[in-house]
């Protein structure tokens, strides 16, 4: 009984503390490589991300997918330090501004590399997982995770549009 109390006493303080449920530690600045004009094809479609540097503890990217002259999606996504951790928003409209969902999806990091980063998510909808790889210097890598486990990939090459 006393094993029990002294686990509960523990689990109860991590909790609090926040060290239970957050990601690895990490800094917005580790992901500096995913700043730029990514663009690429995703079907008939065309997919561009515009990931604007870090400033204030945040990343930013402005999203959108074209194709048959129209816009069928944008998207925000944000990267923020909290708790010594990244913990990743991402919502997406329809054309004329009409959301997805009701709110953003919220995602907590799991993995980081030099060149690589990989969220969870923990709000209980959308993607299971989502992640960036960045293999060369004009390649960025989405890693959309499927509900069956499998990862969608989506290459996207660096492009100058100032």
């Amino acid at each position: 009984m006393k094993k029990l109390i002294n686990n509960l006493v523990v689990s109860s303080f991590l909790l609090m503390s926040g060290n239970l449920l957050a990601g690895p530690p990490a800094t917005i600045d580790q992901l500096s490589w995913m700043t730029g004009n990514w663009a690429g094809n995703l079907g008939p479609n065309q997919l561009e991300e515009n990931w604007i540097s870090n400033e204030g503890n945040s990343l930013m990217a402005a999203v959108r997918m074209t194709g048959a002259d129209a816009t069928s999606m944008f998207e925000v996504i944000t990267i923020e330090e909290v708790e010594g951790s990244l913990v990743l928003h991402i919502q997406q409209w329809d054309a004329g501004f009409q959301p997805r969902t009701e709110a953003a999806q919220k995602l907590e990091l799991s993995e980081i590399t030099g060149n690589s980063v990989k969220f969870e998510d923990v709000s209980g909808f959308g993607m299971p997982t989502l992640g960036y790889s960045h293999p060369d210097a004009d390649t960025f890598i989405i890693h959309v995770g499927q509900e069956d486990g499998n990862t969608f990939d989506i290459e996207l090459k660096a492009r100058s549009i100032w």
